[in-house]
């Protein structure tokens, strides 16, 4: 088939360090071209330089004959908009903690965690959209009065992509994916819950309209159809074609494990978010602040690269020597707390050595993350076998030492934009309807379970140091 007889649909991650694109073939997922525009860091951010990364990454004609497109966005941020649509203040962004006060009293006031995982499947914390809104509406009275509206990242975009090229202007869009991760929408119903808005805020705002999973939000005045999008998860469950009995731990900026479920779920300890999918199903979720960031503290601290790091980490044996790493680093979500500092335990004369250090950096944060995937069993999640997908999974270290550690078989999925792809794959349904498009992922690694009685201990040893430090 020849370029000109293909249909392309794209796919946008706007994440938190960066907007990138993908162009795919519809009927394949092939990749055909992709772009990339970069963010500034920090916890918030003014959203034009969403849209300006968004200009970046699709210059020079990459949207080109692309005949539908849909947006994955980082999940939670909060985006008040005023009467005119105009952007009251900047976006706060997930790892923003400073609503993390707030999250608490919001617990409080309803009667417990267990009120609200009974209510949305959420308990509110720092991350979570209806605290911040909360947090801004004590902090900045001022500025919260002139907010009518509060859209998320990818809803933001989508809206912007839609009104910058003559499509509809009709009122804000979003998906049960991405609202899911509110704190006040309910995913079991499938409608907001305007009371909790009410409790967080004590008054009304206008909310996005939320769309079916291939339901399209509009098109631009070129013909090109806009997907509903979805939150950056949930496109990362699309993208890798999760099939029951997978659970994906995802080891970015921040470390996330999640599955795709049948029915919600109603953790009272608030460490498994009952969120939507983008197929119409759930994605019960664990999110952890410390991931591959531990690497590169550590790598820092010992003087080296990650390259470096990795060398150390596999010259330690298993256990690194009776050395264990809490890794939090930047405080903690999951569990939820936002002050904790990371601790290193076990130390001695003589087991304190570079390459044990290294170890001990790599088997903590795997395991910090791992402890997720340990909660969605506890929820009834089958886990037969792990999806390692992020930046870190280039170490080969972490790959070995996740087989070591994780108790079921290990995939490593060819790099790859997963987030753009499933938010490309959801395009391409939206475009043409009927069934989900079957696109193949193609695996770079599988790596067998390697249990041991030593690597029973090193667990043992991690979720007893948890015990002991934090209760």
């Amino acid at each position: 088939m020849t370029g000109a007889d293909r249909t392309l649909v794209a796919g946008v991650d706007t994440s938190t360090q960066s907007c990138k694109v993908v162009v795919c073939d519809a009927d394949t997922g092939e990749v055909v071209r992709e772009g990339r525009g970069s963010h500034p860091s920090g916890t918030e951010v003014d959203p034009q330089h969403w849209w300006d990364a968004f200009e970046e990454a699709t210059a020079d004609g990459l949207l080109d004959d692309v005949a539908a497109l849909s947006v994955g966005g980082q999940q939670h941020g909060m985006v008040l908009l005023d009467e005119d649509d105009a952007v009251v203040r900047p976006a706060l962004l997930w790892n923003d903690t400073r609503s993390a006060h707030a999250a608490r009293s919001l617990v409080d006031e309803l009667g417990g965690a267990e009120a609200w995982a009974d209510r949305v499947g959420v308990v509110p914390l720092a991350a979570i959209t209806v605290s911040k809104l909360r947090w801004s509406a004590e902090q900045e009275p001022d500025v919260f009065a002139r907010a009518r509206t509060c859209v998320l990242p990818h809803d933001w975009l989508t809206g912007q992509i839609l009104r910058r090229h003559g499509g509809r202007d009709e009122g804000w869009v979003t998906d049960r994916g991405d609202a899911s991760g509110t704190g006040y929408f309910d995913a079991a119903s499938g409608d907001y819950d305007r009371d909790l808005l009410r409790l967080a805020v004590d008054r009304d705002l206008e909310l996005p309209e939320v769309l079916g999973a291939h339901e399209e939000a509009g098109r631009t005045a070129s013909g090109m159809v806009l997907g509903p999008g979805t939150g950056d998860n949930a496109a990362a469950a699309l993208g890798l074609g999760l099939r029951p009995g997978d659970v994906v731990m995802s080891l970015g900026t921040s470390g996330t494990a999640f599955a795709r479920h049948d029915s919600p779920s109603h953790d009272a300890t608030g460490e498994v978010a009952s969120y939507a999918d983008a197929t119409g199903t759930f994605l019960p979720l664990v999110c952890t602040l410390n991931a591959a960031r531990v690497l590169s503290a550590g790598a820092h601290a010992l003087g080296t690269d990650l390259a470096g790091l990795e060398d150390l980490a596999l010259q330690a044996e298993l256990g690194a020597g009776g050395l264990t790493l809490l890794p939090y680093l930047d405080g903690e979500r999951t569990p939820n707390l936002p002050d904790a500092t990371g601790t290193l335990s076990g130390l001695t004369r003589d087991n304190l050595t570079p390459a044990n250090l290294a170890r001990a950096m790599v088997e903590g944060m795997v395991l910090g993350v791992g402890a997720g995937v340990d909660s969605l069993a506890r929820e009834g999640v089958a886990v037969e076998r792990i999806h390692l997908i992020g930046g870190a999974v280039a170490s080969r270290a972490v790959r070995e030492i996740a087989a070591d550690l994780l108790g079921v078989p290990v995939v490593v999925p060819a790099a790859g934009e997963y987030v753009a792809l499933g938010a490309a794959r959801q395009a391409a349904w939206t475009l043409r309807g009927g069934e989900l498009p079957d696109w193949p992922v193609p695996t770079s690694a599988r790596l067998e379970a390697r249990p041991s009685e030593r690597a029973t201990e090193v667990v043992g040893r991690y979720r007893e140091l948890v015990r002991t430090v934090h209760g």
